[in-house]
């Protein structure tokens, strides 16, 4: 017996000490965060796991790693973990102990920020609508109820997370906390705001994580917190306290999409000046939201009216397709920073300002080590610096890195890496047929349309968030008025919004929706009303809840207070104050027509279109290949989607983004939104993710439709998206690399020349130096593979169809 406790006391000691070989000592200076004693600079990049999906997680790992990445950031969602009062939910996408497992597998740093307000365009902020139920509940301040319900939720995801043994100092990847989010833009005015500041300080050390804590756009984070920058640039921040070093939580790398707005972007080259411009300032910690932005699943989008892609204009587009040239563009440019790292992190500082915008920065850590930036911030004119001796040329709005102050290896401006052009590719399943096969059936409508199975009554019109707890979309407002003899009478209805759908007698008599940003409006319909009673019900749909803003809870959704009148000649009859019944959601959800049951029953045959409340089906093979997937829903309304009963999310593409606004893009200058759109007067969005893990390989895979506005589904089809054209640029002495995804090859070599030609990738028109010879000589080396590279040198140079090609670049665009 004695031996065997021996023997048990010496395994525990040998787990013990392979426990403490494999813990992470995380602290920080005023100048960085410290790894096991030694400063670090830290290049991350946010990655929601419920804006994608398990089996996507270790691929987007891998490409972040492989684009410098080597830390990434993630939100937490707490109305996804606790969509109902202490019932909890981690499966699925939403199984975040399994995604911080997949990112230490991948070698990688992770950031976790709690919150557990998030902001993140996502549903209310993230914060779950049952709290609204809470008798003095408060969002966000020094207020109990809140504090108990945000520390509750807060502790258990520590909990698991030190379960787990997730933290770096238990040998896990993550190395920095956050408590609380942006704050500083939603601050309760007064002495609230600033003891709830102090009290989620208090509350976050008192979790004993053994990491330091961050409070991002949140000026006055008390002391030990590290307050940290969001924004598009962030070079001339400074935090408020000698010991927090410099760390950009948010570096805004494109831009979230609303409904009716046009695609934004943010050009490589800006983003990589903002980023080198940061590094340049003394910035050690920086984190680009968002690196892959994903799909908002279900009824996961905020806003309201924000999209179902949250592509972002991310390094890794929404279904994780390599964006270039932005994620090429900012892999070299990590890989200068890399080479810096002892001199970022421990180098005197020394500034030298030329005037107009150009200075150089030169961080000399020894007598043997520094490393230099060379920048030029003036967004209209090209500058040549001489710097110890040499001469160098810097573009408007650039900046160079010098790794050993002497050599430049990188430059902002001048983007040598690939630019690919994504295109949708038809469905080559076997036996798929060209058009898809439809059956339906309509929304149940008919209880609520004659107002009957209402849940519960009121005598007034209630506020839809704080009735419907976010339960669904919809929601019916039921009532029944008398009237003296037959008649056509106005129906006003004031509605906070989103969007309002009106019946009378159960015919459908009008349909609007909030636009422009202008979501509460007042909806006006003649209709025809009977002699004696007569049923009103309204259909009131929110799309998305508000995530942003001072006491953003408090803003209303759906019909509270109306008033709800009829108009008639001289009459007014005002039914605010009448019995109204309510009803959650539509008959179809609660039945789940969404999943493939035997017991629902469809019709095929004459299939309708342009009928709103319609439920459609249809079964298709799985495409082909390891690319993407996408449904196109063109010709469809609004409503929402399943394949195989997996929400992909709710669909509008008959809201066409604005015509105005797409005015060509030069990245010099500050960065907006607004600046470099593209899509104007196309449908906001058409194409719709279809995680490949949602399909069933080898059988069919079952779509389902609800339309809710009216809308024909023969348009819709499936395809897959991948490089359709590359383009790359390499200067003499270089190598030119080329490569397609997914396994297919380059069939095409479309355009070579050697020079200046005109135009940009797709639209190259020759003018540079062009040759049947040197068309041959790259065809030669790229067609039927995957990818390929071309060192520039003598041999290629003099194939160029003119004289002096010895400094010119070699331009290449092929088909994938």
């Amino acid at each position: 017996m004695e031996c065997s406790k021996r023997s048990w006391l010496s395994a525990l000691v040998l787990v013990s000490l392979c426990c403490l070989a494999n813990t992470t000592d995380i602290t920080h200076d005023g100048r960085a965060i410290k790894i096991n004693g030694e400063r670090r600079i830290i290049i991350s990049g946010a990655i929601h796991y419920p804006r994608s999906t398990p089996e996507m997680w270790p691929d987007l790992l891998r490409k972040a790693k492989e684009g410098g990445l080597d830390t990434i950031e993630t939100y937490i969602f707490w109305n996804g973990h606790e969509p109902r009062r202490r019932e909890y939910y981690f499966e699925g996408n939403y199984d975040v102990i399994r995604f911080f497992k997949e990112i230490q597998n991948a070698g990688l740093y992770a950031i976790l920020r709690i919150g557990p307000y998030v902001c993140a365009e996502w549903d209310y902020g993230g914060v779950p609508a049952w709290l609204r139920k809470i008798p003095g509940m408060e969002f966000r301040t020094n207020n109990q109820q809140w504090k108990d319900e945000m520390a509750n939720f807060t502790t258990l995801i520590v909990d698991m997370i030190k379960k787990e043994r997730l933290f770096a100092p238990q040998g896990g990847p993550i190395i920095l906390a956050q408590i609380e989010n942006e704050y500083e833009y939603a601050m309760v005015p007064g002495d609230a705001g600033k003891e709830y500041i102090k009290w989620c300080a208090k509350f976050a050390e008192s979790l004993n994580v053994g990491l330091p804590w961050i409070m991002c756009q949140q000026s006055d984070a008390p002391q030990p917190m590290i307050n940290t920058c969001n924004n598009y640039y962030c070079d001339n921040f400074t935090p408020n306290n000698p010991n927090s070093p410099k760390f950009w939580t948010e570096n805004w790398l494109g831009w979230f999409k609303h409904w009716g707005d046009p695609d934004p972007h943010r050009p490589a080259e800006d983003l990589a000046f903002a980023v080198a411009r940061f590094y340049q300032s003394k910035g050690t910690l920086q984190n680009y939201y968002m690196y892959h932005g994903g799909t908002n699943f279900g009824r996961t989008p905020g806003g309201p009216y924000i999209t179902t892609s949250y592509d972002y204009d991310a390094p890794l587009d929404e279904y994780g397709n390599i964006k270039q040239p932005k994620w090429g563009h900012l892999k070299e440019l990590h890989a200068a920073l890399k080479l810096m790292e002892k001199s970022l992190t421990y180098g005197e500082v020394n500034n030298t300002d030329f005037g107009n915008g150009v200075a150089a920065t030169k961080f000399s850590y020894n007598a043997t080590v520094s490393g230099c930036f060379l920048s030029n911030a003036n967004q209209y004119f090209d500058a040549t610096l001489e710097y110890q001796g040499t001469k160098y040329f810097l573009p408007a709005w650039s900046v160079s890195i010098l790794p050993d102050c002497k050599q430049e290896v990188y430059n902002t401006a001048r983007v040598t890496t690939q630019t690919s052009i994504m295109v949708k590719k038809p469905n080559k399943a076997d036996d798929e047929a060209s058009d898809l096969k439809w059956s339906w059936r309509s929304e149940t409508l008919g209880s609520s349309v004659r107002g009957l199975g209402g849940n519960f009554t009121e005598n007034k019109l209630l506020e839809q968030i704080t009735t419907a707890v976010d339960e669904s979309d919809y929601l019916w407002y039921m009532t029944s008025v008398d009237i003296t003899h037959k008649q056509e009478m106005t129906l006003r209805v004031s509605t906070t919004g989103h969007v309002l759908h009106a019946f009378v007698n159960g015919q459908l008599v009008g349909s609007q929706y909030g636009r422009n940003g202008n979501l509460a409006f007042v909806f006006e319909q003649t209709a025809k009303f009977k002699a004696g009673k007569n049923h009103i019900s309204l259909l009131s749909v929110t799309v998305g809840l508000k995530n942003i803003g001072q006491h953003y809870e408090l803003d209303p959704a759906g019909i509270v207070g109306g008033p709800v009148q009829l108009i008639g000649g001289n009459i007014t009859i005002d039914l605010s104050t009448n019995a109204w019944s309510y009803k959650i959601g539509l008959d179809g959800e609660k039945t789940k027509v969404y999943l493939d049951n035997p017991d629902h029953k469809w019709f095929s045959g004459m299939i309708p279109t342009q009928r709103p409340f319609t439920w459609y089906k249809t079964t298709f093979e799985t495409p082909l290949g390891l690319d993407p997937v996408v449904v196109d829903l063109l010709g469809m309304g609004k409503g929402a989607a399943w394949v195989n009963g997996n929400s992909i999310g709710r669909f509008w593409p008959n809201y066409t983004a604005s015509a105005d606004g797409c005015n060509g893009c030069d990245y010099r200058g500050t960065y907006s939104s607004e600046k470099c759109q593209t899509g104007c007067g196309e449908p906001s969005q058409r194409w719709y993710h279809v995680p490949r893990s949602f399909l069933k390989p080898g059988e069919p895979n079952t779509l389902v439709l609800f339309e809710e506005a009216g809308g024909d589904p023969a348009q819709v089809d499936f395809q897959t998206v991948t490089v359709g054209t590359a383009c790359s640029t390499a200067e003499p002495g270089k190598t030119l690399n080329l490569s397609c995804q997914g396994g297919r090859t380059i069939s095409n070599i479309d355009f070579a020349s050697l020079g200046d030609p005109k135009g940009t990738c797709g639209s190259y028109q020759k003018g540079g130096c062009e040759s049947d010879e040197l068309y041959s000589l790259i065809s030669e080396e790229c067609v039927g593979k995957e990818s390929c590279s071309i060192q520039i040198g003598e041999n290629l140079l003099g194939k160029g169809n003119c004289s002096n090609t010895s400094s010119k670049s070699l331009v290449v665009q092929a088909t994938c």
